[in-house]
């Protein structure tokens, strides 16, 4: 009877699906469960699709994707463009291109209530000229330009204070093919007032050729004193004038970004110093590179201290809504030396010989680990016995995360499982891929080495039932297993659910089972029809918190 039952119900081998489980062919061969439709969006909101998967071309995973959107509008519209400005206000995305695709979606797919939702929500999620650009390029292939969207894409312009606006159009000034001029003439905004209308007029009637004085003579009747007609015209002050003496007092008495400097001047360390004093959080980080190359973070310099103390500011981090991935990749590159530019000659695998680009500063290395804990929502410690198992099977090493160039899902996971190492006192590492791999890894250790541990370990077939196999077979104690994976498992004997029952009966530990999906493609070893089992999306920065709750039983 036991052999009967066992074969039936509790050892079915991954090939196979558990007899009544709804389980689905996964795209390795095994089989696994669907993500439910709301959380299929939830992952292509917060991972997207490029680079694809090991199984799935970047094409592909972009179709699924964009069906599972349509069917989430056609099912609850409404939800989806809440879920969209939700993610997107929140700062919980790598990246804001999945949402605005999204959002596209929803204004041309949608029913009357959610194409209006969704355009009147146009600000909140295209914050940044960039992101308006990339709307209007999605909306291109989606639907043609009507009064309704001609009233949302206005309401960008229209709504925004005019100095806001002057710096979005000097900062932001093409993306996709797209200008502000582009838009503009497409939407007709009628301005405000003056001010706004004399940003428009020289949005739209910007001559390269006109100097700055001629610029403030034909702004004359328009305010010129105004703080938005004087940003501009030191934007285009700045476009002809010769000396670093003088860019710098520009950037000093106006806040000029560093996208208003003309390239020669970018390769001076005073110019660097005066753009720091104000320079975003977000800039600063994709500069830091730069700034050492060019002299102005150095060991013990001001300039380094100043960087050093924005890092380690969690209120900085947060307003800015600067994403644990962007840390990490920021991590990556300025511990290396290296710019990911230049005709792709540094992928974060293969470093090329030969000298740096620059010599990291020691100080900033360990304040960006710092700022990547950071950058994740306040967690509390559960104090639980926790198994952090990382898949770094073969279809964990090909892709992109969240569309970061080189960072695949398995460097990924481990960055993600030391957010939680370093805030449990009860944890253990492991790897795994069609058995256990050694792990040596504590939370002491710093990020970028902990991610180049991982990228040099052997890989080979998926078996997620490996990490409570084999707690079962050392006799381990533990409460929560947290497996990072894509789900694309299929060569065990046994499914991983059915191995953590086997693990609660034989050593009475209620064991809960957390899967972090690091892809956005639909599939997942959590059984949904038990409580005890959660999935969570990789890299959402409410993922941590949201494991901690699991744990404590609060949800």
């Amino acid at each position: 009877m036991k052999a009967y039952l066992k074969n039936y119900l509790q050892q079915t081998p991954q090939s196979h699906p558990i007899p009544n489980s709804n389980q689905v062919p996964n795209s390795a061969g095994g089989y696994s469960w669907n993500v439910d439709m709301w959380g299929q969006l939830r992952r292509f909101l917060i991972l997207g699709s490029e680079g694809g998967t090991y199984y799935i071309s970047e094409r592909k995973l972009t179709l699924e994707n964009a069906n599972s959107v349509i069917a989430a509008i056609q099912a609850d519209g409404l939800r989806v463009v809440n879920e969209i400005v939700s993610i997107s206000q929140s700062g919980r995305a790598p990246k804001n291109d999945p949402a605005i695709f999204a959002l596209a979606l929803c204004a041309s797919m949608g029913d009357d209530d959610t194409r209006k939702a969704a355009l009147n929500a146009i600000p909140q999620v295209c914050r940044i000229g960039t992101h308006l650009f990339s709307f209007a390029e999605y909306i291109k292939g989606m639907r043609g330009w009507g009064r309704g969207l001609r009233r949302g894409m206005g309401a960008w312009y229209s709504n925004m204070d005019e100095r806001r606006l002057a710096y979005q159009a000097v900062k932001y000034r093409q993306r996709n093919g797209w200008t502000h001029r582009d838009v503009l003439r497409l939407a007709h905004p009628n301005p405000v007032n003056d001010v706004q209308g004399a940003v428009y007029q020289w949005i739209t009637h910007r001559n390269d050729d006109e100097t700055p004085e001629a610029l403030a003579w034909r702004m004359a009747d328009t305010a010129p004193e105004h703080d938005a007609m004087a940003f501009i015209w030191a934007f285009e002050r700045a476009q002809h004038v010769e000396t670093v003496a003088e860019v710098i007092q520009l950037i000093q008495d106006y806040d000029l970004p560093r996208e208003a400097i003309p390239t020669q001047f970018l390769k001076d360390t005073q110019i660097w110093e005066a753009l720091l004093v104000k320079m975003p959080m977000t800039a600063m980080i994709r500069n830091l590179g730069n700034m050492t190359k060019n002299g102005l973070l150095t060991v013990g310099s001001d300039a380094t201290k100043t960087v050093v103390t924005r890092l380690k500011d969690v209120g900085r981090l947060r307003k800015a809504r600067v994403h644990p991935i962007a840390v990490l990749s920021a991590l990556r590159v300025y511990a290396g030396g290296y710019s990911l530019k230049g005709g792709g000659r540094y992928n974060m695998y293969h470093r090329p010989s030969g000298p740096q680009d620059w010599q990291p500063v020691p100080a900033i290395i360990d304040a960006l680990d710092t700022a990547f804990n950071l950058s994740f929502m306040n967690v509390q410690p559960t104090n639980q016995r926790m198994m952090l198992a990382l898949d770094v099977s073969g279809s964990m090493t090909m892709g992109m995360l969240a569309g970061v160039v080189g960072l695949t899902p398995r460097d990924g996971s481990a960055a993600m499982a030391m957010t939680t190492a370093r805030t449990e006192p009860d944890y253990m590492f492991t790897a795994f891929s069609t058995e256990m791999i050694p792990l040596n890894i504590t939370a002491r250790m710093r990020l970028d080495k902990v991610v180049d541990t991982i990228s040099g370990l052997p890989f080979g077939g998926t078996d997620c039932a490996q990490p409570m196999l084999y707690a079962m077979k050392n006799k381990l104690d533990i409460d929560t297993f947290v497996v990072y994976t894509d789900s694309e498992t299929w060569a065990g004997h046994i499914h991983p659910t059915q191995a953590l029952r086997q693990y609660r009966d034989k050593t009475g530990i209620p064991a809960k089972l957390i899967v972090v999906g690091m892809v956005s493609n639909g599939f997942t070893i959590a059984d949904p029809n038990d409580r005890g089992m959660l999935d969570v999306v990789g890299f959402d920065t409410a993922t941590p918190n949201i494991m901690s709750e699991f744990m404590l039983g609060k949800i």
